[in-house]
């Protein structure tokens, strides 16, 4: 562990924080610490979810803000659980999760059913949520557009190392048309990353029953992450992210290399493609 106690939460509740002083009043960190008799680095500590506030301070501090009480108690409420090591959230509640990836040095994931979403096209993004169901349909256009929105960090100059694990069977599923997916097998090859596909004929072994992502900072701890349609888990506990760890080491053991495994994502687009003109052929 590091010096730094922050989580995911804590992080992205400081910076909640923040946009409440900026929005609510003219106050920089200063002025505002000046006026609750804190030193000005306590509120960028604070602010930055570095340290826990008393519920004192944060009471002090989004009452110079001129926030009401519900607003007080609401945050409070969710503020408790700011540096638990091991905490869940709702699937709609995105922010904390957006956070925690865009401000990774080092991002690895393995899906077992679909393709990772940082690197999902955005109609198979919007077939994928239509087929599904989770999601209302007024809703499914901000989520896709959120997606898409979230792949920025993959353009950065300063972009996280990314290492996606991907099963043999989730680049079988047919997501869509037949272009969509054709259009998503040649996305993969052409991207800034590490793609591992684990293949099939890995058996039982290959198949681990959750999404698993690993978040690793240069200077702050590792978090493990895992999501499904009931809850997102956010794990900062050391024996936690110890067993994702070894859940990738394991994966790096059985998936195919870089090579074979664009190899094999060539050769799966070739065929979708082939299949493709042929139909098209047949129609004509």
């Amino acid at each position: 562990m590091n010096g730094d106690p922050s989580t995911p939460y804590s992080r992205d509740l400081g910076d909640e924080l923040r946009q409440v002083r900026e929005r609510y009043t003219t106050f920089r960190g200063r002025k505002i610490a000046r006026m609750l008799g804190w030193d000005p680095g306590k509120v960028s500590n604070i602010e930055h979810g570095k340290v826990r506030a008393s519920e004192i301070d944060i009471v002090q501090y989004l009452g110079r803000c001129g926030r009401p009480q519900t607003f007080i108690e609401d945050f409070l409420n969710r503020y408790r659980s700011a540096f638990d090591h091991y905490f869940v959230q709702v699937p709609t509640n995105l922010r904390t999760m957006s956070m925690a990836e865009s401000s990774a040095d080092k991002i690895t994931t393995y899906d077992l059913t679909t393709i990772p979403g940082l690197l999902q096209v955005e109609e198979y993004a919007k077939a994928l949520y239509e087929a599904r169901g989770v999601l209302a349909p007024e809703r499914i256009e901000a989520a896709v557009r959120f997606r898409m929105e979230r792949q920025a960090i993959m353009r950065r100059h300063d972009r996280p190392t990314c290492t996606f694990y991907v099963h043999e069977n989730a680049l079988r599923l047919k997501v869509g048309s037949d272009e969509i997916m054709e259009e998503q097998l040649m996305r993969l090859l052409f991207n800034t990353h590490a793609l591992r596909i684990v293949p099939s004929a890995s058996g039982p072994a290959g198949v681990f029953m959750g999404h698993y992502v690993l978040w690793e900072y240069e200077k702050r701890s590792s978090v493990a992450y895992t999501h499904s349609d009931l809850a997102k888990v956010f794990v900062q506990d050391e024996v936690g992210v110890k067993r994702c760890k070894s859940i990738f080491a394991r994966l790096d053991a059985l998936a195919l290399d870089e090579e074979q495994s664009r190899t094999m994502v060539a050769d799966l687009a070739s065929r979708s493609r082939e299949d493709l003109s042929g139909r098209r052929l047949h129609l004509a």
